[in-house]
């Protein structure tokens, strides 16, 4: 025994691997699955104080919050005013059914911009620029004065939406890769809550500030310069902290494995169809819904409100869903419930849109919560940073691509039949395909286990 006890005392110290820097410009443990010290929230690198990274993880917790907000205002501010910007600027139906369409255009080609933006100025910095183009543009875009003004502000607004909605599974995944579920829930609940924020309060602050449009939809940019802030702390800060597992200043002996090549998977493909298809979808209602609710008789007013709803069904859903899709080995059951609402909801728009308005507004909100569902399988479809960078980018990107249609076809038939019967039989339409490929999505497997691995540059 005793030669036990030296044994054990001069038994030498393993080191702990540093963790790898991966191709996002991220950091994850190399020594273990998340959770483990390397992974934890709290393990504070070196050269850290515990205090620096509490303070370092509430920042980025407001953070995320304060851009979640920012991320849909700029487009149902403008849904909520449609007609009014249409007699403002002389807009046909079609050329408001492009403005409508414009931001899936930003999102899928700004967004594959993300990745590369982020390693080479960090997701932070390139966040907080997000932010601030969004507040330049909203504040821009209401006195253009032209159409072809008021699109080109509205691009540029768009430009930081959609960088800031690539990076944010991202800087989930790097900041809490344990607590994916509650904080991807966390940021979709922002997001649902400035989306139907925008929505209600538009018209009623339209008339408090005066009656005209252009002050409705500038008061948006208030919000988004105070969301760049934290963002500002962050990027300045960016030497003195880093996110759990990140070793600063010390070599890495093992890398992180290259990320996946996506396009050879069928799961990433599955969720870039699904995002587009549910992208559609929300669009559609983001830009139409206000208008065929007051086609059918409803007042501007509670038509707003009605648009409110469906966005605000996905503030306590948005949290709830992500967090039982991560306790669930297969996230398909989810799909289908969600889809039957929207069927519902649909139908109920096409026979009775304004004897039912209150229902069928609250079915195809939760149907749109397909867009945090699709949020959280990004984050459980890769194994690594890299990964999700890579898949975050390319469903989004992909997916925005497949949506961009569908707003725009909507106002063509809308302005050549007359009536809004066409357009809600071609929402009803998407909504099949959207299933299938979102049970597809949602199997229990990740994009590194079906795609192959860039070979590595030889050294």
């Amino acid at each position: 025994m005793a030669c036990e006890e030296i044994r054990t005392k001069t038994a030498p110290t393993t080191r702990t691997e540093p963790p790898a820097r991966d191709s996002a410009g991220t950091t994850s443990g190399a020594g273990g699955p998340p959770g483990s010290p390397v992974d934890s929230p709290d393990a504070a690198s070196p050269g850290e104080t515990a205090p620096t990274r509490a303070w370092a993880i509430r920042l980025v917790v407001v953070g995320i919050v304060l851009a979640a907000l920012n991320l849909r205002p700029a487009i149902t501010s403008f849904g909520a005013l449609l007609e009014e910007v249409r007699a403002g600027l002389g807009m046909s139906g079609s050329v408001a059914g492009l403005l409508t369409s414009v931001p899936t255009l930003c999102f899928a080609v700004f967004g594959a911009m993300a990745p590369r933006l982020a390693r080479r100025f960090g997701p932070d910095a390139v966040v907080c620029a997000g932010m601030l183009a969004i507040a330049t543009g909203l504040a821009v875009r209401p006195y253009a004065g032209t159409t072809a003004g008021f699109l080109a502000a509205s691009a540029l607004a768009l430009m930081g939406i959609a960088v800031s909605n690539v990076l944010m599974p991202v800087i989930v995944k790097r900041w809490f890769p344990d607590r994916v579920g509650s904080m991807t829930g966390l940021y979709s609940m922002a997001l649902a809550l400035g989306t139907s924020a925008a929505a209600a309060l538009t018209v009623p602050m339209t008339g408090a500030l005066g009656g005209n449009w252009q002050s409705g939809l500038v008061a948006w940019a208030v919000l988004a310069a105070a969301a760049a802030l934290p963002w500002m702390a962050m990027a300045r800060a960016r030497g003195d902290v880093s996110a759990p597992g990140a070793a600063r200043g010390v070599p890495s002996p093992r890398r992180e494995p290259d990320a996946p090549r996506i396009t050879r998977s069928r799961t990433a493909w599955a969720l870039a169809v699904f995002f587009g298809l549910q992208a559609t979808a929300a669009y559609i209602a983001m830009g139409w819904m206000a208008q065929i609710f007051r086609d059918a008789g409803v007042p501007a007013g509670t038509a707003g409100l009605l648009l409110a709803l469906t966005m605000v069904m996905g503030v306590p859903l948005a949290f709830v869903i992500p967090r039982l899709a991560t306790r669930l080995p297969h996230q398909g059951p989810i799909v289908v419930v969600l889809g039957v609402c929207g069927l519902a909801g649909y139908a109920g728009l096409y026979l009775a849109p304004a004897g039912g308005a209150w229902v069928w507004a609250m079915l195809i909100g939760v149907s749109n919560c397909a867009f945090p569902l699709a949020l959280t399988m990004v984050g459980m479809r890769a194994r690594t940073s890299a990964g999700v960078a890579k898949l975050s980018a390319f469903a989004q990107s992909t997916g925005y691509l497949i949506s961009i249609p569908g707003p725009l076809l909507v106002g063509v038939l809308y302005q050549h039949s007359g009536g809004w019967g066409l357009p809600i039989a071609l929402m009803t339409g998407l909504m099949i395909p959207q299933i299938v490929v979102g049970v597809l999505a949602g199997r229990p497997r990740t994009v590194e286990d079906e795609a192959p691995r860039p070979p590595r540059a030889a050294r």
